[in-house]
């Protein structure tokens, strides 16, 4: 797929490249983005050039990863986004705020047009998040964005080489008032 640029009225989505590798550097230097994300850690400048170089254009020429700076129109980075694809029809979304722009809202507005694209453009009907039991933050943006938490899944994920606990929570097309590529049939509720 060709890289897309998406814009809200406070930010800009736009795939990272080599322009970026510092700010993207500077930012990661973050302990907290170290120690809740799967990047590595210590974070290399070699790290970040990877990352911006092979890594965002790969995944956007393959289909596989659509990842997205998060950006104030003057231009500073505010934090990154992207969208990994799963399965047919369902992916997973991660970010991270950068220290300086976390509190604004940013990144759930960000989260909310990239779910919005993803539903519309890619043919996505499930859109996961999955963060480490305790990422607070992560949490709080995921269901302001009006992620449903399905609960936490044992063993979940792995980070710098530990299985964790994370948390689990989903976006649908109807979430957002936008239909779904495919039929949807919810469980029927319980009986009381």
């Amino acid at each position: 797929m060709e890289p897309v640029t998406l814009n809200t009225r406070r930010l800009f989505l736009r795939p990272v490249g080599a322009r970026d590798t510092d700010a993207v550097y500077d930012a990661v230097q973050d302990p907290d983005i170290q120690r809740w994300t799967t990047i590595p850690s210590p974070y290399l400048p070699e790290h970040a050039r990877s990352f911006t170089e092979h890594l965002v254009p790969d995944g956007w020429a393959d289909g596989s990863m659509f990842t997205f700076g998060v950006f104030l129109p003057q231009g500073d980075l505010v934090g990154m986004l992207a969208i990994t694809m799963r399965s047919p029809g369902v992916g997973e979304i991660g970010f991270w705020a950068a220290k300086t722009h976390r509190g604004n809202g940013y990144i759930g507005e960000a989260v909310l047009t990239a779910a919005r694209w993803a539903f519309t453009v890619t043919r996505v009907d499930r859109l996961e998040w999955r963060a480490e039991v305790g990422n607070a933050a992560s949490r709080a943006v995921a269901e302001r964005a009006g992620f449903t938490l399905e609960g936490t899944l044992r063993s979940g994920l792995c980070n710098k080489g530990v299985r964790r606990d994370c948390w689990v929570g989903s976006l649908l097309p109807s979430d957002l008032g936008l239909p779904s590529t495919a039929p949807y049939l919810p469980a029927p509720a319980p009986r009381t």
